[in-house]
Protein backbone atom coordinates (compact mmCIF):
# COMPACT_ATOMS: atom_id res chain seq x y z
CA UNK A 1 0.00 0.00 0.00
CA UNK A 2 1.22 3.40 -0.80
CA UNK A 3 1.91 5.40 2.46
CA UNK A 4 3.30 8.80 0.80
CA UNK A 5 1.25 11.25 -1.51
CA UNK A 6 3.26 11.06 -4.11
CA UNK A 7 3.34 7.28 -4.40
CA UNK A 8 -0.68 6.63 -5.41
CA UNK A 9 -1.83 3.17 -5.57
CA UNK A 10 -4.89 1.74 -7.79
CA UNK A 11 -6.41 -0.82 -8.58
CA UNK A 12 -3.73 -2.24 -11.04
CA UNK A 13 -0.79 -0.24 -10.46
CA UNK A 14 0.85 2.20 -8.30
CA UNK A 15 2.18 5.43 -9.73
CA UNK A 16 5.09 7.57 -8.53
CA UNK A 17 3.88 11.00 -10.03
CA UNK A 18 5.73 13.65 -10.94
CA UNK A 19 3.52 15.80 -13.03
CA UNK A 20 -0.21 15.90 -12.99
CA UNK A 21 -2.16 15.48 -16.19
CA UNK A 22 -2.74 12.75 -18.68
CA UNK A 23 -0.29 11.67 -21.16
CA UNK A 24 -0.44 11.80 -25.39
CA UNK A 25 0.37 13.71 -28.09
CA UNK A 26 -2.37 15.78 -28.38
CA UNK A 27 -2.15 16.20 -24.91
CA UNK A 28 1.19 17.65 -25.06
CA UNK A 29 0.17 19.65 -28.07
CA UNK A 30 -2.40 21.30 -26.49
CA UNK A 31 -0.62 22.09 -23.42
CA UNK A 32 2.34 23.70 -25.13
CA UNK A 33 0.53 26.00 -27.20
CA UNK A 34 -0.39 28.37 -24.19
CA UNK A 35 3.89 28.88 -23.40
CA UNK A 36 4.74 29.50 -26.78
CA UNK A 37 2.29 32.30 -27.10
CA UNK A 38 5.02 34.02 -25.11
CA UNK A 39 7.51 33.69 -27.65
CA UNK A 40 6.05 36.46 -30.27
CA UNK A 41 5.86 38.89 -27.26
CA UNK A 42 9.66 37.78 -26.29
CA UNK A 43 10.47 38.47 -29.75
CA UNK A 44 8.61 41.51 -29.82
CA UNK A 45 11.35 44.46 -30.15
CA UNK A 46 13.00 42.90 -33.42
CA UNK A 47 9.39 42.27 -35.27
CA UNK A 48 8.97 46.10 -34.57
CA UNK A 49 11.86 47.22 -36.21
CA UNK A 50 11.43 45.26 -38.96
CA UNK A 51 8.07 47.45 -38.83
CA UNK A 52 9.53 50.90 -38.20
CA UNK A 53 12.27 49.88 -41.25
CA UNK A 54 9.23 48.71 -43.57
CA UNK A 55 7.26 52.41 -42.75
CA UNK A 56 10.33 54.33 -43.05
CA UNK A 57 10.60 52.55 -46.61
CA UNK A 58 7.10 54.29 -47.24
CA UNK A 59 5.33 51.13 -47.19
CA UNK A 60 1.59 50.91 -46.50
CA UNK A 61 0.48 50.47 -42.91
CA UNK A 62 -1.88 47.76 -44.07
CA UNK A 63 1.09 46.02 -45.47
CA UNK A 64 2.95 46.60 -42.61
CA UNK A 65 -0.05 44.91 -40.08
CA UNK A 66 -0.01 41.36 -42.64
CA UNK A 67 3.96 41.31 -42.55
CA UNK A 68 4.26 42.11 -38.94
CA UNK A 69 1.37 39.23 -38.38
CA UNK A 70 3.12 36.63 -40.31
CA UNK A 71 6.43 37.05 -38.65
CA UNK A 72 4.60 36.55 -35.41
CA UNK A 73 2.91 33.57 -36.49
CA UNK A 74 5.61 32.18 -38.09
CA UNK A 75 7.65 32.97 -34.55
CA UNK A 76 4.50 31.55 -32.65
CA UNK A 77 4.72 28.05 -34.69
CA UNK A 78 8.14 27.57 -34.42
CA UNK A 79 8.43 27.83 -31.13
CA UNK A 80 5.63 26.04 -30.31
CA UNK A 81 6.87 22.85 -32.61
CA UNK A 82 9.98 23.07 -30.14
CA UNK A 83 8.42 23.02 -27.09
CA UNK A 84 6.69 19.84 -28.14
CA UNK A 85 9.36 18.26 -29.27
CA UNK A 86 11.37 19.35 -26.22
CA UNK A 87 8.64 18.16 -23.56
CA UNK A 88 7.69 14.86 -25.40
CA UNK A 89 10.43 13.11 -23.41
CA UNK A 90 9.69 14.58 -19.84
CA UNK A 91 8.18 11.65 -17.66
CA UNK A 92 5.16 12.25 -16.08
CA UNK A 93 4.82 9.47 -13.48
CA UNK A 94 6.15 5.97 -13.12
CA UNK A 95 3.67 3.07 -13.23
CA UNK A 96 4.55 0.14 -11.18
CA UNK A 97 2.06 -2.86 -11.90
CA UNK A 98 0.63 -5.19 -10.16
CA UNK A 99 -0.30 -2.92 -7.50
CA UNK A 100 0.65 -5.23 -4.81
CA UNK A 101 3.67 -6.68 -5.41
CA UNK A 102 5.27 -4.89 -8.89
CA UNK A 103 6.70 -7.33 -11.48
CA UNK A 104 6.89 -4.55 -14.29
CA UNK A 105 7.26 -0.20 -14.44
CA UNK A 106 6.79 1.62 -17.41
CA UNK A 107 7.82 5.41 -17.94
CA UNK A 108 5.00 7.41 -19.22
CA UNK A 109 5.90 10.75 -20.70
CA UNK A 110 4.35 13.93 -22.20
CA UNK A 111 3.55 11.90 -25.63
CA UNK A 112 2.83 8.52 -23.97
CA UNK A 113 3.62 5.85 -22.24
CA UNK A 114 7.12 3.64 -22.68
CA UNK A 115 6.86 0.02 -23.25
CA UNK A 116 6.37 -1.96 -20.15
CA UNK A 117 9.31 -3.28 -18.64
CA UNK A 118 10.07 -5.92 -16.27
CA UNK A 119 10.97 -4.67 -12.73
CA UNK A 120 14.13 -6.26 -12.53
CA UNK A 121 15.16 -3.83 -15.10
CA UNK A 122 15.37 -1.04 -12.33
CA UNK A 123 18.56 -1.71 -10.59
CA UNK A 124 18.51 1.38 -8.19
CA UNK A 125 16.39 4.36 -6.99
CA UNK A 126 18.30 6.98 -5.43
CA UNK A 127 16.80 10.12 -4.05
CA UNK A 128 18.87 13.37 -3.13
CA UNK A 129 17.46 15.69 -0.45
CA UNK A 130 19.36 18.73 -0.54
CA UNK A 131 18.02 21.08 2.36
CA UNK A 132 19.34 25.37 2.38
CA UNK A 133 19.08 26.27 5.40
CA UNK A 134 19.21 30.19 6.62
CA UNK A 135 22.13 31.69 8.41
CA UNK A 136 22.04 33.30 12.02
CA UNK A 137 20.00 36.41 11.35
CA UNK A 138 18.46 35.61 8.51
CA UNK A 139 14.15 35.24 8.38
CA UNK A 140 13.60 33.95 5.06
CA UNK A 141 13.19 29.71 5.36
CA UNK A 142 14.78 26.85 4.84
CA UNK A 143 13.99 25.29 0.69
CA UNK A 144 14.21 22.32 0.40
CA UNK A 145 14.43 20.09 -3.26
CA UNK A 146 14.26 16.84 -3.96
CA UNK A 147 15.13 15.00 -7.15
CA UNK A 148 15.11 11.51 -8.27
CA UNK A 149 17.43 8.94 -10.04
CA UNK A 150 16.18 5.85 -11.74
CA UNK A 151 18.91 3.33 -12.28
CA UNK A 152 17.50 1.58 -14.93
CA UNK A 153 19.39 -1.13 -17.38
CA UNK A 154 22.21 1.16 -19.23
CA UNK A 155 20.17 4.11 -18.63
CA UNK A 156 20.13 6.49 -16.17
CA UNK A 157 17.19 9.15 -15.55
CA UNK A 158 17.25 12.05 -13.28
CA UNK A 159 14.06 13.78 -12.43
CA UNK A 160 12.97 16.88 -9.71
CA UNK A 161 10.17 15.52 -7.72
CA UNK A 162 7.51 17.73 -6.20
CA UNK A 163 8.06 18.08 -2.70
CA UNK A 164 5.61 17.76 -0.49
CA UNK A 165 6.91 16.62 3.07
CA UNK A 166 9.19 13.48 4.45
CA UNK A 167 11.54 11.97 1.94
CA UNK A 168 12.58 9.13 4.73
CA UNK A 169 8.30 8.38 4.22
CA UNK A 170 8.67 8.47 0.15
CA UNK A 171 12.31 6.39 0.65
CA UNK A 172 10.08 3.74 3.12
CA UNK A 173 7.33 3.33 0.75
CA UNK A 174 9.54 2.84 -2.30
CA UNK A 175 11.51 0.05 -0.26
CA UNK A 176 8.74 -1.33 0.77
CA UNK A 177 7.20 -1.33 -2.94
CA UNK A 178 10.23 -2.14 -4.41
CA UNK A 179 12.46 -4.11 -1.94
CA UNK A 180 10.66 -7.66 -2.43
CA UNK A 181 11.72 -7.20 -6.29
CA UNK A 182 15.36 -7.19 -5.16
CA UNK A 183 15.28 -3.06 -6.20
CA UNK A 184 17.91 -0.89 -3.81
CA UNK A 185 16.69 2.25 -2.61
CA UNK A 186 18.95 5.04 -1.04
CA UNK A 187 18.51 8.14 0.63
CA UNK A 188 21.12 11.41 0.44
CA UNK A 189 20.11 14.33 2.50
CA UNK A 190 22.72 17.43 1.59
CA UNK A 191 22.47 20.11 4.47
CA UNK A 192 24.07 23.55 3.37
CA UNK A 193 23.61 27.08 4.83
CA UNK A 194 22.65 29.93 2.74
CA UNK A 195 25.44 32.10 1.94
CA UNK A 196 25.33 35.82 4.09
CA UNK A 197 24.65 38.40 1.73
CA UNK A 198 28.27 40.65 1.37
CA UNK A 199 28.47 44.83 1.43
CA UNK A 200 30.07 46.01 -1.21
CA UNK A 201 33.06 47.23 0.49
CA UNK A 202 34.91 47.68 -3.12
CA UNK A 203 32.85 50.16 -3.90
CA UNK A 204 32.86 51.96 0.11
CA UNK A 205 36.14 52.08 -0.07
CA UNK A 206 37.00 52.93 -3.14
CA UNK A 207 34.80 56.13 -2.64
CA UNK A 208 37.12 57.20 0.08
CA UNK A 209 40.09 56.46 -1.43
CA UNK A 210 38.63 58.94 -4.11
CA UNK A 211 37.79 61.34 -1.00
CA UNK A 212 41.19 60.99 0.36
CA UNK A 213 42.98 61.83 -2.64
CA UNK A 214 41.15 64.92 -3.55
CA UNK A 215 41.76 66.70 -0.15
CA UNK A 216 45.55 66.39 -0.68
Amino acid sequence: MATDPVLRQGPDSTDLVLRVGPAGPTRNALTSAGPALFIPLALGVPTLLVAFWMALAGARASTVFVVVGVIAGLEFLIGWLALVFSRARDILRVEFAPAGVPASLRLVRAAGPDDWLPVKTLRAVRLMHKVVEPYQGDHKPAVSTLALELVLRGVRERLALPFVGDPQRLADALKALLGPAGVVVELRTERSTRDRPQPNSGWTSGGSASAGSGGG
